[in-house]
């Protein structure tokens, strides 16, 4: 069956009889995990098994947000703990080529942990620059304060993450580091001038434009269009993402839940998609807002179909390592991290 195009949660660690008939009817793209869906490793992967085998495809992708540090749905005691993106940031300040190991080789160990579980999209690179004054939702998540910085560790995070045979997600295009809000709870207006954001905000994403996914931000930015966030703006897709920063990858949505978007979950997805989103992401795992997204979302086609395809074709099988001296080196590299800080 041909899927449909969004990316659902769901409520715990097994999958229900009635999500079951939701997956089977609707045929969501993918499926996203949270903390209220891991228990153990033999748990998720029995999870991530039946969702795949419940939709009849077996390269469904399964996402999950393991970026370290307060982002990190897997963790101890089953899984190891990770540092944050500005960690990272701080042993490059110190060493260039440390930091840039330190962030693939971060990368690829939880690309490890994920395929171990049967779990193969991971929504990292963050790719924000925040600036002064900015709301913390970003905070230490961000590699740096400067484009080159941020790309350059961004990169590498996202080299580790695909070597271990996970696609990585660049998130949050054109960039989440500027707003004084955060879009869980409201929407962030962004006044900068165009110059100054293409110079800024967007240049991070520049160099990473190859990437084979990306999430979008719930941010409006008012000198290109002052009412819709770049979600739901077909100005700030067409002509920022994909023309300007050059992205041609799948392109899916922040979570519609998110309070920073406006209207009934439908009147949301519609818009995103509207907009240039190839599929639309839905977290909560709370049956009735999935169906309002599901009812909404069109079976993949034309480009969306082409770029979803081409997504889940760049996946490689994990290239061969060590993990025991891999979390060694990593340890130790992370330990002059602390060091410099």
């Amino acid at each position: 069956m041909q899927a449909r195009a969004f990316i659902t949660g769901l409520a715990g660690t097994a999958i229900t009889p009635e999500e079951r008939a939701f997956f089977q009817e609707f045929q969501p793209w993918g499926l996203i995990l949270f903390k209220r869906n891991i228990d153990t490793a033999a748990q998720v992967f029995a999870l991530t098994t039946a969702f795949r085998d419940i939709v009849n495809r077996p390269d469904a992708p399964v996402l999950i947000d393991q970026e370290g540090g307060r982002v990190q749905r897997m963790g101890p005691p089953h899984w190891p703990s990770y540092p944050p993106g500005a960690a990272y940031g701080r042993l490059y300040d110190r060493d260039r080529l440390k930091g840039l190991a330190a962030a693939g080789l971060g990368g690829r160990l939880i690309a490890a942990d994920l395929i171990a579980v049967g779990i193969t999209v991971d929504c990292l690179p963050v790719a924000d620059v925040p600036v002064a004054g900015a709301d913390a939702v970003i905070g230490d998540r961000a590699y740096g304060d400067t484009p080159e910085k941020v790309a350059a560790l961004a990169g590498a995070a996202a080299e580790g993450l695909a070597a271990g045979g996970v696609l990585p997600v660049l998130k949050h295009i054109p960039g989440h580091g500027r707003a004084t809000a955060d879009s869980h709870a409201a929407l962030p207006v962004v006044d900068a001038a165009d110059a100054e954001l293409d110079a800024h905000d967007f240049a991070a994403f520049r160099p990473l434009a190859g990437l084979p996914m990306a999430m979008t931000a719930h941010v409006v930015f008012s000198a290109i269009d002052p009412v819709a966030p770049a979600t739901t703006s077909v100005k700030m897709i067409q002509k920022v993402i994909r023309e300007r920063i050059g992205f041609q990858g799948l392109l899916m949505s922040d979570d519609v839940s998110m309070n920073a978007l406006s209207g009934t979950l439908a009147e949301r997805t519609r818009a995103a998609l509207a907009a240039g989103c190839d599929v639309a992401l839905h977290c909560n795992g709370q049956m009735d807002e999935m169906r309002q997204v599901a009812a909404e979302s069109p079976q993949l086609a034309g480009k969306a179909a082409e770029r979803a395809a081409a997504a889940l074709a760049a996946r490689k099988g994990p290239q061969d390592i060590d993990l025991g001296t891999a979390r060694e080196q990593f340890a130790a590299l992370m330990a002059e991290a602390v060091v410099t800080s």
